[in-house]
């Protein structure tokens, strides 16, 4: 199966994490927002998109078949061909997440299960700047005044806020450059901050896609708050 791109698209979504930060006894991503899975509200939008033709979910291994019952299963994602088990880090986990993807894969993309106010519009256009320019990122523009201080603490300059964006994912990337470039972090012992950094290090441009200050990354118990308030006020995120 094609999406209506004509290229063969794959979702990698990344919900290794234990979550420790929530000081929980569940795993985050099976905590409910507005009634409903955080994991869940995530794959829906990847699930929902005519460009997605098939979706990996990284998993903390204990997780795997909870998730399979509770999450993929309950809710009929169908789209879901694998449940590879995650990494001691991030990185290692996108990296299995990539070599399980289908062989006839063009397009990639990653993004954090954590992060469940994707909408199908921002899919699509992360998708279209990928296919146009190689690869592509969704971000916002930072709002707030933005420092760079010594390692003292002391304030050294004030950074041009108009050429500063905070990353979000998806990022999305022809299939080859990505795993090439997990491949070539992997083998220099190189851990970086998200996946653009290492297609940067191998020469890639990576185009900017505006996106949503609600695409938060739900880390924190104050996240939580966030969020089912993200969801209470807008009808979008209601079903």
């Amino acid at each position: 199966m094609y999406g209506k791109s004509g290229l063969f698209i794959s979702a990698v979504i990344v919900a290794a994490g234990k979550g420790t930060r929530m000081n929980m006894d569940i795993n985050k991503m099976f905590v409910e927002v507005g009634g409903k899975p955080i994991l869940a509200r995530t794959v829906k939008a990847f699930q929902a998109s005519s460009l997605i033709d098939e979706i990996v979910l990284v998993l903390n291994s204990r997780d795997i078949v909870y998730c399979k019952q509770y999450i993929v299963d309950r809710y009929g994602f169908d789209k879901v061909k694998v449940l590879a088990a995650g990494g001691q880090v991030r990185q290692e986990s996108v990296f299995n997440g990539l070599r399980e993807v289908d062989e006839k894969c063009d397009i990639v993309m990653i993004h954090d299960g954590a992060r469940p106010f994707i909408r199908e519009d921002n899919i699509s256009d992360c998708a279209g700047a990928a296919c146009e320019y190689g690869a592509s990122c969704m971000a916002v523009p930072v709002k707030d005044t933005t420092k760079a201080a010594d390692e003292e603490g002391f304030i050294i300059k004030t950074l041009d806020r108009s050429a500063l964006w905070s990353i979000q994912t998806p990022q999305v990337f022809r299939y080859a450059q990505i795993l090439e470039a997990h491949k070539r972090a992997a083998a220099d012992g190189y851990c970086g901050t998200d996946d653009c950094v290492l297609a940067e290090r191998l020469g890639g441009r990576i185009k900017l896609v505006h996106g949503s200050y609600d695409n938060i990354k739900i880390t924190t118990r104050e996240d939580l708050a966030i969020a089912e308030a993200i969801v209470s006020m807008d009808e979008y995120w209601r079903d």
